[in-house]
């Protein structure tokens, strides 16, 4: 085995030792996410429900669903538009009116043993300083929080559950940034308390890499005796 073998070996057990570690910590949280319509599309909520006063003719929606993080998470489905929410709700001096799109998810992303219901929209019409959850609280009771105010159920959806980690869901490692989000689970020791897959695949590429060694030392030894 030659030096540049011996480095081809290290590099593909590396690969398959990162690929294994990646794969273990591949995790997502079971949540409702917040966000603002902009244009055509939907851009992610920089601050939670509790703190955002949306303007009168503005659209915030909200999806339930297991991701990782900003980037990761999906997106309310369905249409958006203002004028097809509120249509059948006119304007009126001293209140506004927010369009809302409730996503309650795929039974994929839904909890063991529920269901999620139907997409659905609704026009608000709350007073003009009524922040985002104000106005939802006023088409989609009841609503669950947790102790930290934490936004876990719209509608009486789902049941139980806040936020919760659910492993081998979704890759990444960033945390949920929008208040309607949880906080990242705090890192857990493994469930068996042994030793981890990764100090195994260590110790094997050592002992391939040694053997290596060993080898290429002996063959440069038989070329001087020769």
């Amino acid at each position: 085995m030659t030096r540049r073998c011996a480095a081809l070996v290290l590099a593909a057990l590396l690969l398959s030792l990162t690929g294994t570690v990646q794969s273990a910590q591949a995790a997502g949280y079971r949540y409702w996410s917040f966000w603002d319509r902009s244009g055509d599309g939907w851009t992610y909520a920089t601050q939670g429900p509790s703190t955002a006063r949306p303007a009168d003719g503005d659209v915030q929606g909200f999806r339930f669903a297991v991701s990782a993080d900003s980037q990761d998470a999906s997106q309310p489905r369905g249409a958006a538009s203002f004028a097809a929410i509120c249509a059948k709700t006119p304007a009126r001096d001293d209140t506004k009116r927010v369009a809302l799109v409730i996503d309650f998810g795929t039974a994929a992303d839904a909890p063991s043993g529920e269901t999620p219901p139907s997409p659905r929209t609704a026009c608000a019409r709350v007073s003009p300083d009524a922040t985002t959850a104000e106005a939802l609280a006023s088409v989609a009771k009841p609503l669950r929080y947790d102790t930290n105010a934490l936004l876990c159920a719209i509608a009486g959806y789902p049941e139980t559950g806040c936020g919760e980690q659910v492993s081998g869901q979704a890759p990444g490692t960033g945390e949920p940034t929008s208040a309607a989000q949880p906080e990242a689970a705090k890192d857990e020791p493994e469930a068996d308390g042994g030793p981890s897959v990764g100090l195994y695949a260590g110790a094997a590429a050592v002992a391939v890499l040694g053997a290596a060694a060993v080898w290429q030392a002996r063959r440069r030894g038989s070329r001087r005796d020769g």
